[in-house]
Order: C-alpha cells, then structure tokens, then sequence
C-alpha cells in the first residue's frame, strides 16, 4: 500500500477512535492531521518530512482546539447552605452529610469540634469532593 492511502487509514482510524474512547479531542487532531499529511504525501515523498508534518500539525491544531473548548466551572459557594449529617464527624476526620439529597464526604471546618449523626450543619466551603461545614449553633446562635 502507498504512503498516502496509509495515512488516510491512519487518520479515520484515529477520528472514529474519538467516538469510542473520548480523549478530550487529541485523537481527532491526530487524525485530522495524519488526513491532512496523506493529502500532502502524494507530493512529498519523504516518510521523515511526512511524520515531522504530522507531528507538528497535532501539537499546533490541539493547541488550537483548546482555546476553543469551554473551561471547566469552578464550584463557588455564594451563601452557606443546609445539610445534615449521616455519620459523625470526629475533630479532624471526615464523616458524611446529606447535601442537595446527595450524600457527600464532609469535614468539620473547625479541626477541633465533633458533629455528632443527625446534625443540622452548614455548607461553608468546599476542598476538592469533600464539603466543609459547620454545625447550626456556630452559624446561627
């Protein structure tokens, strides 16, 4: 098989794979660029000017793509909200919260207190998956 036809095989390959494992669009540029390279390897017989065009075609269309993906939301806590506790909280562990009817990872945001289960606590912060909160009598006294 000729070069040419090779890359295109290469490159429709790469862009189904994308449908199949999802890889934030760097198949597809691969792809994209190996189709690009089969087009110019009908004139440019040279297997290393073909793969350096290749490779420098998928860094600069994936640089480009990005700038046009959205970015991901930051979780922003605008006011402190309610939850309650399932488990205990021990000072300095984590224990878990109903929050939003979704059961979350949480900790006390005081290191040195303890919720005990069945707590009305308050949503203060958020460090990664796991809530900070705080119980109602500090919150509201």
């Amino acid at each position: 098989m000729s070069p040419p036809i090779l890359w295109l095989i290469a490159g429709l390959i790469l862009c189904l794979m994308e449908l199949f494992l999802p890889t934030a669009f760097i198949e597809l540029t691969m792809g994209i660029s190996a189709v690009i390279v089969a087009c110019v390897a009908w004139f440019v017989p040279s297997l290393m000017i073909q793969l350096i065009l290749w490779f420098v075609l998928s860094i600069v269309l994936t640089v480009l793509l990005r700038r046009f993906l959205p970015k991901p939301k930051k979780f922003v806590m605008q006011e402190s909200r309610e939850a309650k506790t399932l488990t205990a909280i021990p000072p300095g562990e984590a224990g878990r919260v109903v929050y939003e009817g979704n059961s979350w990872q949480a900790r006390c945001e005081d290191e040195q207190l303890e919720i005990a289960p069945n707590q009305k606590v308050y949503v203060v912060g958020r460090r990664g998956t796991t809530l900070l909160v705080l119980p109602e009598y500090l919150v509201h006294p």
